[in-house]
């Protein structure tokens, strides 16, 4: 049923049961992100989780994944470059009032939304590449907040 050799590959924790076509039976859960960083083993009791169902005998194993994932995330919050304080200010003014459209008028929000993208991608175009003319990758998504690198 598999449409290439290496099949197909799913994310979902709770398939690795062992079941029959689930795939193999996993021995730990854990955090993962793009930049390469991985949270610490969560190790899965087989012997406690016997035959019941994986989704629900390990949801307390699973639930300590997102708590590495935000400490992650907050490691790499902090190595961002901070924003000036007027324009922190009028993202998030800008957040709340979209926030408070979309309760009266979601497609008005979502207009809203849809320009904001397209602002950020003109103005970020060129910031990116006057941005990089004296950084590397790296530095730049470390200041960007989008890589975890040595610092996080």
């Amino acid at each position: 049923m598999m449409s290439s050799s290496g099949g197909h590959k799913v994310s979902q924790w709770s398939i690795y049961d062992g079941g029959l076509g689930h795939g193999p039976r996993a021995a730990a859960l854990r955090a993962v992100c793009s930049c390469g960083w991985t949270g610490p083993e969560q190790q899965l009791d087989w012997d406690e989780i016997g035959d019941g169902q994986l989704a629900e005998a390990a949801r307390a194993t699973a639930d300590t994944c997102p708590l590495d994932w935000d400490a992650h995330t907050e490691d790499v919050e902090r190595s961002a470059i901070p924003l000036p304080e007027t324009v922190g200010a009028l993202l998030e003014q800008l957040r709340a009032e979209l926030e408070k459209l979309e309760r009266t008028s979601p497609l008005a929000a979502l207009r809203a939304a849809r320009r904001l993208e397209v602002t950020a991608v003109e103005v970020g175009y060129w910031a990116a590449h006057n941005g990089r003319r004296d950084a590397t990758v790296e530095q730049v998504a470390a200041a960007l907040g989008t890589y975890g690198g040595e610092s996080a």
